[in-house]
């Protein structure tokens, strides 16, 4: 069998090695005479597992010891109530940052148990940038900030962490967690859904301050609440037992490559070289401010857009699979995470550039 490049923008890629980790271990995890998938999440194997994993996890992003690490289910959508359920703390508002879809759905659903201020938006000029911290309008007594650090539909991401002042920092780093390093302690809260650069989708982890739990709304349901699982390490009822293990491999295989440092040095270049190529060419087009441009999630147009299906169609028939945009935006969209090589940046800009000249 012959692997495809993989520019999926989630369920992303998986580092090869890992895959082929998992699937010698499948059938027989370490001796065992069952797979992992089989295991009791509460036999000292996978507890071991599970510890491991969130040991790397912390190695990889430097997490302080005064943070929960919490490996959940319900993706990133989930959080956008999870959120305002645990932290609001009394406070009858919080502050949201308005950059594309995904952001925006964070402030719809904290609506439901807030009053929400939209401290900027870059509606206006369709999601093309980020707001400046001069431009955000924080209320006084906010219960806390929260932000969407990448955009993964728009290709849109923030070249600085904001300042909160004296609330807690909330970030969805679902598409650009692990891609370079971060300054953990800045935040009070980061979530992510695995489905990008952590593992299969199915599981979200949390990273939380710990004076942050432990004061959910009133009626917030067990299985919401945030201090609920950190008492009970994650396993207050079964978690998604394989996607954790599979996590931990990943986290594993980060570490092998030099952690989250070396990543971001490939990221960058492997975003640089796409970019670059975008911009030298009349027939391709990326809207977005460069100082906001994603190095996880890089769209780009046709001049042409009736050339799609073809550009779509020959770029599969090349193995280069999932490279049309998202349905809310059109065009097309190349998500380069961690697991994607090199080598498949160089060959879409290969092809990209083949293609024009067979406009022409």
């Amino acid at each position: 069998m012959t692997r495809k490049y993989n520019f999926s923008a989630g369920p992303g890629a998986l580092p090869e090695e890992v895959l082929q980790q998992a699937q010698a271990e499948l059938l027989d995890w370490h001796g065992q005479g069952l797979s992992i998938m089989e295991m009791s999440h509460r036999s000292d194997e996978y507890v071991g597992v599970a510890a491991q994993a969130e040991q790397d996890l912390r190695d990889l992003m430097g997490i302080p010891v005064n943070y929960k690490v919490l490996f959940l289910q319900g993706g990133a959508t989930a959080q956008f109530a999870m959120v305002p359920m645990n932290l609001l703390r009394g406070a009858s508002c919080a502050d949201y940052i308005d950059t594309g879809i995904w952001s925006g759905k964070a402030v719809k659903e904290a609506r439901r148990y807030a009053q929400i201020n939209v401290a900027a938006s870059t509606a206006g000029n369709n999601y093309t940038s980020v707001p400046a911290q001069s431009e955000l309008q924080l209320t006084p007594g906010a219960a806390y900030l929260h932000y969407t650090t990448n955009e993964t539909i728009g290709g849109v991401e923030f070249d600085y962490i904001p300042d909160s002042g004296d609330v807690p920092l909330v970030a969805d780093m679902s598409s650009d967690i692990l891609s370079v390093p971060v300054d953990v302690s800045r935040f009070g809260l980061i979530y992510a859904g695995a489905q990008k650069n952590i593992g299969p989708a199915g599981l979200t982890v949390v990273i939380v301050r710990e004076d942050l739990i432990g004061q959910t709304l009133a009626g917030t349901p067990s299985m919401y609440d945030y201090k609920i699982h950190a008492d009970a390490d994650s396993m207050n009822n079964t978690p998604p037992t394989f996607g954790w293990y599979l996590a931990g491999l990943v986290f594993q295989w980060l570490k092998r490559q030099g952690g989250v440092e070396a990543m971001a040095e490939l990221n960058r270049r492997k975003a640089a070289k796409l970019y670059a190529a975008i911009d030298a060419s009349d027939f391709y087009g990326n809207p977005v401010a460069i100082n906001n441009r994603s190095i996880m999630n890089v769209p780009f147009t046709l001049a042409d857009a009736t050339l799609e299906k073809r550009f779509l169609e020959l770029a599969e028939a090349e193995g280069m699979l999932n490279l049309q945009g998202h349905r809310s935006v059109g065009g097309m969209r190349a998500s380069i995470y961690n697991a994607v090589p090199e080598a498949a940046v160089d060959a879409l800009i290969d092809f990209m550039q083949r293609f024009e000249k067979e406009q022409a």
